[in-house]
């Protein structure tokens, strides 16, 4: 055995069993067991050791609550937690360590699921010389029912080198240790010391002291044996009364019975009885303070139940109002939803508007600068006109002035928007010149356009542009004899009245002329100015439109369902300009039709445009429409009549879209009246006048077989082909031809056929 061995067992060890909870303070049990083993074994100990046994740990938790075994972990992570635990359950020794008050007090956590087992073990591994701890003070039954605890395990079971103390309320129970004997066997000695109260002489209830002689631990077995052997002394009282002798026989490391010898059995007895008596006067004390904190806790519990009814009462009316709240801020989040959603709502629109009219600009930006380029683009194409077109025959100035007489107010046979008109003659052909108004000059455009458009018209029904001057910005017209329409319409200047049937031959021309305008190629065209005062008549009273000139292009036709604004400066003459177009700007081909339906009742009535359709509306509704027919004429088909007066209406409504179509509607109604009115005819033929294209350019007279030139008119065959043979130019434009082709008009030669035929019926 080497020099430390041999020290340690020569070094006097103190080993103090201690219970109790982290957190919530030590055991009463084992606060005795200190206090007494500091009292009684401190001063003579080397080395005293406090002993606390945690279960064995076979896991670890895990910061979700689960547990995992120690087997699946590292072992550094396990020794890491059961430091940890060990360090936790340290603080059970701090409320010892007051008790101890000395430098070589010791701790040690010692770990098994056994604590009898593990403090068996530590006593015989570690050697200690002495073991206290501490004891409840149980009743007899609860210890019958519970059988043997950790210290009586400890007290039957520990080895014989190691004194045990038992230390409890009452009493305090000791074995001392015994060194091993020659004979291989060892015993010990047991001692019961009695801690309870006598009464002395003088009537006092003083505390029995005890002493123990260390001594006895080298007494032999039957020493012990012996009911009359010393083993410790107190003054004036029996060694009888105070303890007794134990004897256990030890069989290896488990005693399996202990028997105890009491010296005095009536002593004992009453020791007892008075412990039982103790213990229940205990017990009704215990009873008592337990009964009256029943009564506390149940005085308690009514007052914490009325405070919970009072706080449920108010919690309920808080829930209410929490509730309400609620339900209002819900509500004010709808409301405010709904507004986000509104406002959502109104800034989309805000978007797509602002999206729409920035589209707008910039088509509007874009159609103006098509606007422009077109405008540039006709000014190139009026200019080139102006210089190399040979359409028409280019007058000068001079020629101009000589034949008007120097501009002679005696030849001025009227005067318009544009200027004055004179008649004179040009290489010996009767015309009539409209001469521009120096100072308009921003009709010098108006001009150009007229030249352009005119020169390219050809329609019997259309005045014909024989040919310009454009250095003084003269229109030369072929001139027609008869004069205006509103002359014949108004009886003027000594003219007389129409026949009915001539009247209804010259709607049906003028909606020919129009007919005419609106389809041309590649852009139609738009009169805006049409009325009696524009439309003249031949020699023959056949009527031709005028003052063209006015006209407006239109690019887009604009369909009549659509309303189209325009910044376009209005153009026409009040009563007879359309409602529509007055209104929004917009001209459309049936712009034309409002005026065209005016003209048709101011030839049927003699009256003036103003008002006259709301009276021609009442004569219809009323059946007095033959009331207010001219009267200058005797013999109206009242039938036909009023269907002309209906039509009439129909095109003069306040709606475009509201009017007929001129081509597909108006006209196959007017040639039907025309073809039927005129086959009613009882006139001379001397009232019966052939239309103008009737006649040959050439020879002035009735054609018998029409041909057409290249130039676009008819002529007598055989006048026509003399005609050529001499001259290259045209006999009516006097511009070269390109050709010398001649195309029979079989239409105009059945027309002409058909009045021939009429003329005959008519005069017999």
């Amino acid at each position: 055995m080497s020099r430390n061995s041999a020290a340690e067992e020569t070094m006097t060890s103190v080993a103090v069993a201690v219970n109790g909870v982290v957190g919530s303070g030590s055991g009463n049990g084992s606060k005795r067991a200190v206090r007494w083993a500091v009292d009684n074994l401190l001063p003579k100990a080397d080395r005293f050791i406090l002993v606390h046994v945690i279960p064995t740990i076979t896991s670890v938790p895990t910061p979700s609550g689960d547990h995992m075994p120690i087997a699946e972990l590292d072992e550094n992570v396990v020794k890491m937690y059961v430091e940890e635990v060990k360090l936790k359950f340290a603080e059970i020794f701090l409320p010892f360590k007051k008790l101890c008050k000395t430098q070589k007090m010791e701790i040690l956590v010692l770990e098994d699921e056994s604590p009898a087992t593990a403090l068996i073990r530590y006593i015989s591994e570690s050697r200690i010389r002495s073991f206290v701890m501490g004891s409840c003070s149980i009743n007899c039954i609860i210890r019958k029912m519970t059988g043997p605890g950790v210290p009586k395990t400890v007290l039957r079971c520990a080895p014989d080198t190691c004194d045990i103390h038992i230390v409890s309320r009452h009493r305090i129970i000791s074995k001392s240790a015994n060194p091993p004997s020659s004979y291989g066997t060892s015993s010990g000695h047991w001692m019961f010391a009695q801690r309870d109260y006598e009464k002395g002489s003088c009537g006092t209830n003083k505390p029995l002291k005890h002493k123990y002689d260390q001594s006895i631990g080298a007494s032999s077995i039957s020493e012990l044996s012996d009911p009359h052997s010393h083993v410790s002394t107190h003054t004036g009282i029996s060694t009888n009364a105070i303890a007794d002798r134990v004897n256990c026989q030890n069989f290896g490391d488990n005693f399996d019975t202990i028997t105890i010898k009491r010296c005095n059995s009536m002593a004992s007895t009453k020791i007892e009885e008075s412990d039982v008596m103790a213990e229940m006067e205990q017990l009704r004390l215990e009873l008592q303070n337990t009964v009256a904190m029943y009564k506390r806790t149940c005085e308690e519990l009514v007052h914490a139940q009325n405070k919970v009814q009072l706080l449920s009462s108010e919690c309920l009316e808080e829930a209410r109002r929490v509730n309400n709240a609620h339900e209002r801020e819900e509500y004010l989040r709808k409301i405010a939803a709904e507004e986000r959603a509104k406002y959502l709502q109104s800034m989309k629109e805000i978007e797509e508007a602002k999206s729409m009219l920035a589209n707008e600009v910039y088509e509007k930006q874009i159609a103006e600068l098509n606007a422009l380029k077109e405008f540039i683009e006709k000014q190139k194409i009026a200019n080139a006109l102006l210089l190399n077109d040979r359409r028409y025959i280019r007058y000068t100035s001079d020629e101009i002035a000589v034949a008007t007489d120097f501009f002679s107010e005696s030849n001025v046979i009227g005067e318009g928007g544009y200027g004055k008109v004179y008649k004179c003659s040009l290489h010996h052909t009767p015309v009539a010149v409209k001469v521009l108004q120096p100072d308009a000059l921003e009709k010098k455009q108006e001009f150009l356009k007229e030249v352009e458009v005119l020169s390219q018209l050809r329609h019997p029904h259309i005045i014909s542009l024989l040919g310009a001057c454009p250095e003084s910005g003269c229109l030369v017209y072929e001139y027609l004899e008869n004069g205006s329409l509103e002359d014949y319409i108004f009886h003027r200047n000594g003219k007389p009245p129409l026949p009915w049937f001539v009247r209804f031959r010259i709607v049906f021309e003028v909606a020919c002329g129009l007919a005419f305008l609106h389809n041309s190629k590649p852009e139609p065209i738009v009169h805006r100015d049409l009325k009696p005062a524009n439309i003249l008549l031949d020699r023959n009273y056949i009527s031709k439109i005028g003052d063209v000139g006015l006209a407006k292009f239109i690019t887009d036709v604009v369909p009549d369902n659509i309303s189209e604004y325009r910044n376009s400066i209005l153009v026409g003459t009040l009563y007879y300009m359309d409602p529509e177009y007055q209104r929004t700007g917009t001209v459309r081909p049936k712009s034309d039709l409002y005026a065209f339906g005016l003209i048709t009742l101011q030839l049927l009535t003699a009256r003036r445009p103003h008002g006259l359709l709301h009276v021609i509306e009442n004569a219809i509704k009323n059946g007095s429409l033959s009331d207010i027919l001219d009267e200058s004429i005797s013999d109206w088909p009242a039938r036909e009549t009023e269907e002309l007066a209906r039509i009439a209406l129909k095109c003069s409504k306040l709606k475009c879209r509201e009017r007929p179509d001129l081509e597909t509607e108006v006209m196959p109604v007017l040639e039907r009246l025309v073809y039927v009115t005129v086959a009613k005819a009882k006139v001379e033929r001397n009232n019966i006048y052939p239309p103008s294209h009737y006649f040959c350019p050439i020879l002035q007279e009735i054609m018998d077989d029409p041909y057409i030139a290249a130039d676009g008119f008819t002529y007598e065959h055989r006048a026509i082909k003399a005609w050529l043979d001499k001259h290259k130019l045209s006999p009516v434009t006097k511009t070269k031809l390109q050709d010398s082709l001649l195309i029979p008009n079989h239409t105009l030669r059945s027309a002409i056929q058909e009045w021939k035929s009429l003329a005959m019926f008519s005069s017999t």
